[in-house]
């Protein structure tokens, strides 16, 4: 009943009653995702039919109204077939600012009118076939990013870049070609990196180091959403780039990985958002070449070098300058650089590990991450090494027993999971320079079985991968207690009773003679069970 009353409006009604019926439609239909089959043919007549009121000379309100109908109308795959052509497409576009490449964005009454074209774009291209195909044709990825090139650093323009770049994504998701021209052709990854530039508001204080203020407020909804969209967008352009071929290509890298330093220690409006955010950060960061994630950490300032030295002069005369410490201004600091990105890593994969769940999909990229830098840049290792395997001082416990990092991880080395326990495996292994005696200190025997028999390691020894030779240092609790320790349970075990110290003497001949006995037997070759 709604859509024949809509369709007879919008066939023979005037801009201001097309309107009314669309907005009545939009308002009661906004949340259906689900649509009755048996009306499947009057909502296709009235997809056609508003694709003839849209190119008509309409006023902005009364093509806000027909958009918005539209949007949720394309929420059904099976009426695009026939509104899905080249015709209608032109017309999205041009209500999108797509088909202008000379026209600026200055008029403030027509940007609801190119968000809701954007939004029928991203759901016409994700529900149909015909309109990916299209796309190509049309070179939708160009003009997107012309589009993007005017609002780049525009702000108030949130809503645009944010469809924009959601249509992008897709495209780049559903066509593995547009990934190719984006990166290349289009300049899509200085494009996409200075989108989060502006979102993030980066001052720059150096070549690849941004000023950070702790203070500051989170990020506004409008923001994280954009920067959202851009760090899925430039993970589809950059996911094959695992080797750097150019200088250029380097530095490009560079730059985007300070900037996603930048996006790790900034928050969003709320914890959900501020998780999603960097959940995206590190996808993206797994991406980049691993030669360039030294620019994660950074050199302490003159003045924040000067408090670390001041710090380590208070610690016990049994720590070592280069143990981590806090600077008034929450920095990490470690061994004269700051590890902040590299601490809020860590707490992003203990946060995903007490999830206890979706751990191939929300634990192992942050693993992996955390594993790549830590065997490329000795800093990192040393610091995660600290952080994650500290010197052993209680030995009482299973290694897997405990809420510390170093037991959450040992539990994942017998996860169900195989992909999981490999690589939670392979980053204790890595922080533990690849040694065999190293791991099984941490581990014990048993848990690490699993990766040793991989690696051929069972018998001892070392991976291949080389590290520095600064030794280890145990303390006296560990020194003591090692003899003592179960090197397959990998924790300190109470001896066990000798029952021959309960046994009287009478019952000590009994025994030996019934050993003499046996092997008697035995050397005769006689079965004695």
């Amino acid at each position: 009943m709604d859509e024949e009353r809509a369709l007879y409006i919008v066939r023979a009604g005037e801009a201001g009653a097309i309107e009314r019926v669309l907005r009545d439609y939009s308002d009661k239909h906004r949340a259906t995702f689900k649509f009755e089959s048996t009306d499947e043919d009057k909502r296709k007549k009235l997809c056609e039919g508003i694709f003839k009121v849209l190119v008509k000379d309409i006023p902005t309100t009364c093509q806000v109204s027909c958009l918005e109908v539209l949007r949720i109308l394309s929420r059904d795959k099976k009426i695009l077939v026939p509104v899905t052509t080249k015709e209608n497409m032109q017309i999205l576009l041009r209500l999108a600012k797509l088909n202008e490449s000379d026209d600026s964005l200055e008029k403030v009454s027509e940007f609801p009118v190119i968000v809701e074209s954007l939004k029928c774009l991203c759901n016409i291209v994700f529900n149909s076939q015909m309109a990916q195909q299209l796309s190509l044709e049309l070179n939708l990825a160009a003009k997107l990013c012309n589009l993007l090139r005017k609002c780049k650093d525009r702000k108030f323009i949130n809503d645009i870049k944010c469809f924009d770049l959601r249509l992008l994504f897709l495209l780049s998701l559903l066509h593995t070609d547009i990934r190719s021209q984006l990166r290349y052709e289009l300049q899509g990854l200085p494009l996409l990196t200075q989108i989060l530039e502006s979102a993030f508001s980066i001052k720059w204080t150096d070549e690849y180091e941004s000023a950070i203020d702790h203070n500051g407020p989170p990020l506004s909804p409008q923001e994280t959403d954009c920067a959202i969209e851009a760090l899925k967008a430039l993970f589809n352009v950059t996911v094959d780039s695992w080797k750097v071929h150019k200088e250029s290509d380097s530095h490009q890298f560079r730059v985007m990985a300070a900037v996603l330093r930048h996006c790790l220690l900034i928050v969003g409006p709320t914890e959900d958002k501020t998780e999603e955010l960097h959940s995206n950060a590190v996808n993206l960061l797994s991406n980049v070449p691993v030669s360039c994630l030294d620019v994660l950490i950074c050199p302490l300032t003159h003045e924040e070098t000067a408090q670390e030295a001041t710090t380590v002069d208070e610690l016990p005369s049994d720590k070592t300058a280069e143990k981590e410490t806090v600077l008034e201004n929450n920095t990490m600091a470690y061994n004269g650089m700051n590890m902040e990105a590299i601490h809020v890593l860590l707490n992003f994969m203990e946060k995903r590990i007490d999830k206890g769940s979706s751990y191939r999909e929300g634990l192992t990229p942050v693993l992996s991450l955390l594993t790549e830098c830590s065997r490329a840049h000795r800093n990192i290792r040393k610091f995660l090494k600290d952080q994650v395997l500290p010197p052993l001082r209680d030995v009482t416990n299973r290694p897997e027993v405990g809420s510390t990092v170093r037991n959450k991880l040992v539990r994942l080395m017998t996860h169900v999971d195989l992909g999981v326990k490999q690589i939670a495996a392979e980053f204790l292994f890595v922080l533990c320079k690849e040694r065999v005696d190293s791991l099984l200190k941490y581990t014990g025997y048993g848990n690490a079985a699993g990766l040793l028999a991989a690696r051929g390691l069972l018998a001892g020894g070392r991976g291949d991968n080389w590290y520095s030779e600064d030794e280890d240092t145990d303390t006296e609790e560990y020194k003591n207690a090692k003899p003592n320790i179960n090197l397959i349970t990998g924790h300190l075990e109470e001896p066990m009773p000798n029952p021959i110290d309960e046994m009287t003497e009478e019952q000590k001949e009994y025994e030996a003679m019934k050993l003499v006995s046996m092997l008697d037997k035995l050397s005769r070759g006689i079965h004695i069970f």
